[in-house]
């Protein structure tokens, strides 16, 4: 499997049509899966195309010596990324607003509104950094599987965690004054 991948990422990588015909369907299963964890079912197709359409368009870009598998899975994280961010029809039942405890809820909603100055700090961040602490916090992976998945050196997904960090601590007292 990883020999027939490779062979598909050299071919993709020289710009060979019938490369992303076989990418797709070697990976597309896994790409569907990855997505379905976090886009809504009736966008997962939507997303999919837009994430082969995205490796065919930066064929180019892709290393042959990294993980040919690693790389789509990095363009599928973005693309359901992107997707989420723009949907701005979630709603939050009234039934779990009910369930706040405490006195009078001001507790949970500072919570909220520091996991919102969190997120709106994160969002300000460059891209790789953004994607470092997102791949690390919000999705569990140790720094090797991120480097993996992102097919970047262990070094850098460091580099870049450490100075997301320092810049997001920047940017979260300047909102709070602290």
């Amino acid at each position: 499997m990883e020999a027939a991948l490779a062979e598909i990422g050299h071919r993709l990588n020289r710009g060979e049509p019938a490369a992303l015909e076989d990418a797709y369907r070697t990976l597309g299963p896994l790409v569907m899966s990855y997505l379905a964890r976090y886009v809504p079912q009736p966008d997962i197709e939507d997303v999919m195309q837009r994430v082969f359409y995205e490796v065919w368009r930066v064929h180019e870009r892709y290393d042959p010596e990294l993980s040919l598998r690693g790389w789509v899975l990095g363009i599928a994280r973005k693309r359901a990324i992107d997707h989420l961010r723009k949907r701005r029809d979630v709603v939050v039942p009234l039934d779990s607003v009910r369930e706040i405890k405490g006195d009078d809820g001001r507790e949970i909603a500072e919570r909220l509104a520091w996991a919102d100055e969190v997120r709106g700090a994160l969002d300000m961040l460059p891209e790789p950094q953004r994607e470092v602490i997102e791949f690390a916090y919000f999705e569990g992976y140790t720094q090797s599987e991120i480097a993996v998945a992102l097919g970047i050196p262990l070094g850098t997904v460091k580099t870049r965690t450490a100075r997301g960090l320092q810049r997001m601590a920047g940017l979260l007292e300047n909102t709070r004054g602290i």
